[in-house]
């Protein structure tokens, strides 16, 4: 340890307290020891310290020795056994703390001309805490490391066992940066060479711009469908779809091959394509929502009815904000959904982003999907075979199954008038039935006059046509 080169010189002479004020300013805490090995005094800079020192009691009085840990105890007696006038080597030692771990102070020792010796300590808690963070951060990022890694084993081995032909293509070269075993084989010859080579040099010329239109369609919007491609090699068609993914900075794609089952024959993807064809273009309204009712995806007809620029305006929503009776008619879709499964005809009104509404009747069926089941609507527009005027140009129903197929498209007071119709009709073909035809039995029986009785079968449509009103008598 390097002193001052001139003490004398540039401090002058220091009186004792000016020692005292010197001492306890540059450590931490600072003992005064008696030739005994006995703590006569003592200075420390924070309460803090000094309260976690004393947890065992005061400092004052007691031996060295006696106020650190039983290991400590042999670095006090070679500190105090070679103390001298220069500083002795430095040696950590601990003191005992009621707080759990143990206090580690670095301390220096030199004795003074008077005989005691002073003890000058530094506080290595804030370093013992750094050592501790930096050993939980190495330990966290081996862990971590021990995961990427299985997680990197994990993805090699399905990646090589896979039976379906998987590459992986760069964005921008679109070369192929790996191959799985069945994609080298579905390639035959070429798939030995596969690697760093252009992915289009696999397939037939003229079915490569599908696949670049594929590549594009990806490329913008994430996903795209499949398409149908034929090898340069075989000559053997496949379906390629494709996905994109991150990898550090560079963007890559998952590009896989389904292969047909036989000649002629589509496989699942195929079918997928068609259905997905048929969701597109599919002239009544098709909806997909989750178990809450809030929209996951929406056909262009389910957009034009809600009067929707695109689907993103849909997605994420509930399908409540587009049906007549807030509160009401989803909660009721979604009830039976739940209990039965599939819900049928269900009649309700659709109104639209700009305020147009549409007479629609909705079926439904609850799909399972695991734990998270999700539900398919078909929305149909049916206000051009519903007339404007709810009576006007409809027949009057026949029975209770038609008169309770009227709810939600009449009002109350409408279907309390229709309720009535019915049941009248319905008397007076009774009285009829059971008098043979005889309309003056018949209104006698109903208690109503026979003028007031052809009213009613004029009314109903049971009069033959031309035939006269009597007059009542």
């Amino acid at each position: 340890m390097n002193g001052f080169r001139a003490p004398i010189e540039t401090l002058g002479e220091l009186d004792v307290k000016a020692a005292a004020t010197l001492v306890a300013a540059a450590a931490d805490v600072a003992l005064v020891v008696g030739d005994n090995g006995v703590i006569r005094d003592m200075a420390c800079q924070s309460p803090e310290l000094q309260s976690a020192l004393e947890g065992h009691g005061p400092l004052l009085g007691q031996t060295f020795a006696d106020t650190v840990t039983t290991e400590s105890r042999p670095k006090v007696e070679a500190l105090l056994r070679e103390a001298g006038d220069q500083a002795t080597p430095r040696r950590q030692v601990n003191h005992p703390s009621t707080r759990g771990m143990d206090v580690p102070i670095l301390y220096s020792a030199i004795r003074l001309p008077s005989g005691p010796l002073i003890a000058v300590g530094r506080d290595l808690r804030p370093v013992a805490e750094l050592q501790q963070r930096l050993v939980e951060a190495q330990q966290s990022m081996e862990r971590d490391y021990t995961r990427l890694r299985h997680a990197e084993t994990r993805y090699r081995l399905l990646f090589q066992m896979s039976p379906e032909p998987v590459l992986i293509v760069d964005t921008s070269s679109q070369r192929v940066v790996e191959a799985n075993p069945a994609a080298a084989q579905t390639f035959g010859d070429l798939g030995r060479r596969i690697i760093g080579r252009p992915l289009l040099e696999a397939f037939e010329p003229d079915t490569v711009p599908a696949i670049q239109a594929l590549l594009a369609g990806v490329r913008s919007a994430g996903r795209s469908d499949s398409t149908r491609a034929r090898l340069v090699d075989s000559g053997r068609t496949v379906f390629v779809s494709a996905s994109l993914f991150r990898q550090e900075n560079a963007s890559l794609f998952l590009v896989r091959l389904s292969l047909p089952e036989r000649d002629g024959a589509g496989t699942g993807t195929e079918s997928r394509t068609k259905l997905l064809r048929f969701f597109e273009h599919a002239p009544d309204g098709i909806v997909v929502t989750d178990r809450d009712g809030r929209v996951l995806a929406a056909n262009p007809a389910f957009l034009d009815l809600a009067q929707l620029a695109s689907e993103e305006q849909a997605r994420g929503e509930s399908l409540e904000r587009w049906l007549g009776r807030s509160g009401v008619d989803l909660n009721v879709l979604v009830a039976n959904l739940r209990q039965i499964g599939s819900v049928r005809l269900f009649a309700t009104t659709l109104r639209g982003e700009l305020g147009a509404q549409a007479e629609v009747e909705i079926s439904a069926a609850a799909v399972a999907n695991g734990a998270e089941p999700f539900y398919g609507f078909t929305v149909r527009n049916v206000g051009r075979r519903l007339p404007t005027d709810a009576r006007a140009g409809r027949e009057m129903p026949r029975s209770v199954d038609q008169l309770t197929e009227l709810v939600g498209r009449v009002s109350l007071k409408e279907l309390v008038r229709e309720a009535t119709d019915v049941v009248e009709r319905l008397c007076i073909e009774a009285a009829l039935e059971l008098t043979g035809n005889n309309r003056a039995s018949a209104a006698e029986m109903l208690g109503l006059s026979r003028q007031s009785l052809y009213v009613k079968l004029r009314r109903y449509g049971l009069a033959d046509a031309g035939e006269p009103v009597e007059p009542e008598e």
